[in-house]
């Protein structure tokens, strides 16, 4: 089976070429000159115009969003080869205009146009044009990464999961050397080769250069802010602003980083258990202590049976556990995960199976955005490979250890390959330290409870890129804009606006 994630058709605009010579922004600061050999990228000016065939419906543009698509090369080594395009969305500024803000909701593998009506009320919406993007191969950008039809897709989440025995480890492997042909059949490896963030932080440099901004400002959250890393890592003098919420550190390697997050969803399973005790119909108990021995007896039985659901799929063992790590993302979503464990103990499933489909990006229509087969290819591309299975069998081992909501009681001390042992193409990126010479001041944000990001990741990337770091208190990934709290987006407000750098050691 494949990996999820560690937790959104118009015709493509000419590119008008113009000169390549430097030109100066509003507040005077020049150009700086594009690459040698990418001018026609860097001068080209986008086409914007109505947002009708870009996005999903669920998507929430705000109804004065521009879209447009900027032309990029697939292989940045060969810019006269064939091209993508990067599909934008761009609300104007309402007053007075510092410049465009560069906006990315993490993934990797979700679509970012919705980006551009955060944080409407505020001075960002003021002083910034807001500017959301789809990376390549994502969303509404072309071509688009594509591995499954939507029937494919809802057949492997109803798949029983397979155990670690010989058996089940081919069968596993087997199930992902199908899924890596169907990605290299309507993909094709010449793409897979270059959705990496190693091409996305070209692309949105020449973002920078087309919206016409000298210098980036950018907010990033979660994968966003390992693009605004790497970024800042290839362009330092090139970046006037950027604050990352919710850090993927990238010194990590694959199994490092799926250890910590294991133990960060475990950790935030906890709070939720000692929230949802206080409650005497708590679906799983009022003794925390018990609460993860009382949620494997709910979920266990979906190994063979699945659970009633109006939707006539049924609610699957994968889909109940992707449903429950879904509404751990946000403790705003605890009231549902109750709601949809009170089910499942009444022998319905239908909350959970509404909290997978949004997980995975299924409509009510029944097809797919293409968030997972995007997360997989650039998790692929981007991650070295685990290719020893006693490495596999020792992750898994730590992994259930560190989660024990998450173990099922199956484990045998070996594990199938992931998908991405078998990934039709090499690897970009390798896992490092982050070191960006001239980089300005910048922000990271760490929540204290996140259990996709963890909190140390945040202060480990801050170190590393010479941030300033503020903590976040609460069960939640990512906060800033988003969890209404003053004291952390007056800081992130007034450092984007102005350039204040937030206080040392600021805790909201």
């Amino acid at each position: 089976m494949r990996n999820g994630r560690g937790v959104l058709v118009a015709a493509v605009l000419a590119m008008t070429v113009a000169g390549c010579t430097a030109t100066k922004d509003e507040q005077g600061a020049p150009m700086p000159a594009p690459p040698s050999g990418l001018e026609k990228f860097y001068s080209q000016t986008p086409e914007w115009g109505g947002c009708d065939g870009f996005g999903d419906p669920e998507d929430r543009m705000d109804k004065s969003a521009e879209c447009a698509r900027v032309t990029v090369p697939i292989d940045y080594d060969k810019p006269d080869g064939p091209t993508a395009q990067i599909a934008l969305a761009r609300v104007k500024a309402s007053g007075n205009r510092i410049g465009s803000l560069l906006l990315n909701p993490g993934g990797p593998g979700v679509s970012g146009l919705s980006m551009s009506s955060i944080a409407s009320k505020t001075p960002l919406a003021e002083h910034f044009d807001r500017v959301g993007f789809d990376p390549r191969g994502v969303g509404s950008s072309t071509p688009a990464i594509n591995c499954l039809t939507p029937q494919e897709a809802d057949k492997e989440r109803a798949e029983k999961p397979t155990d670690n025995t010989p058996e089940g480890i081919a069968e596993s492997e087997d199930e992902n050397r199908k899924y890596v042909g169907h990605c290299t059949d309507r993909t094709g490896t010449d793409f897979l080769s270059h959705v990496g963030t190693r091409e996305v932080v070209q692309d949105m440099d020449v973002i920078r250069a087309v919206l016409g901004d000298p210098k980036l400002s950018y907010l990033g959250y979660s994968y966003g802010t390992k693009l605004g890393s790497a970024y800042a890592e290839k362009f330092p003098a090139n970046v006037r602003a950027m604050v990352l919420d919710g850090a993927v550190d990238s010194s990590q390697d694959p199994v490092q980083e799926s250890l910590r997050q294991a133990a960060g969803f475990q950790k935030v399973f906890d709070a939720y258990s000692a929230a949802c005790a206080q409650h005497q119909d708590c679906p799983i108990g009022t003794d925390p202590a018990q609460s993860v021995a009382k949620f494997r007896a709910l979920v266990d039985p979906l190994h063979d049976k699945p659970a009633s659901t109006t939707d006539p799929r049924g609610l699957a063992y994968n889909d109940a556990i992707t449903g429950v790590q879904q509404a751990l993302y946000t403790d705003e979503l605890w009231p549902a995960l109750t709601h949809g464990l009170t089910e499942l103990r009444d022998g319905r499933g239908d909350t959970l199976l509404k909290l997978a489909d949004l997980y995975d990006g299924r409509r009510d229509d029944g097809t797919y955005n293409n968030t997972q087969d995007a997360f997989n290819a650039i998790r692929c591309v981007d991650d070295p490979r685990i290719s020893d299975p006693a490495i596999a069998g020792k992750q898994d081992v730590e992994y259930r250890k560190a989660a024990p909501f998450m173990d099922d009681g199956r484990g045998t001390g070996a594990a199938p390959l992931e998908l991405c042992a078998v990934w039709p193409v090499p690897n970009t990126s390798q896992p490092h330290k982050i070191s960006a010479n001239g980089l300005p001041k910048t922000v990271v944000v760490s929540t204290t409870d996140d259990p996709a990001t963890p909190y140390q990741a945040g202060v480990d990337l801050a170190a590393q890129m010479g941030a300033e770091l503020i903590t976040y208190n609460g069960n939640r990934h990512t906060a800033a804009l988003v969890a209404g709290d003053a004291c952390l987006d007056d800081a992130v407000i007034g450092y984007l606006t102005d350039l204040t750098v937030p206080a040392q050691g600021l805790t909201c």
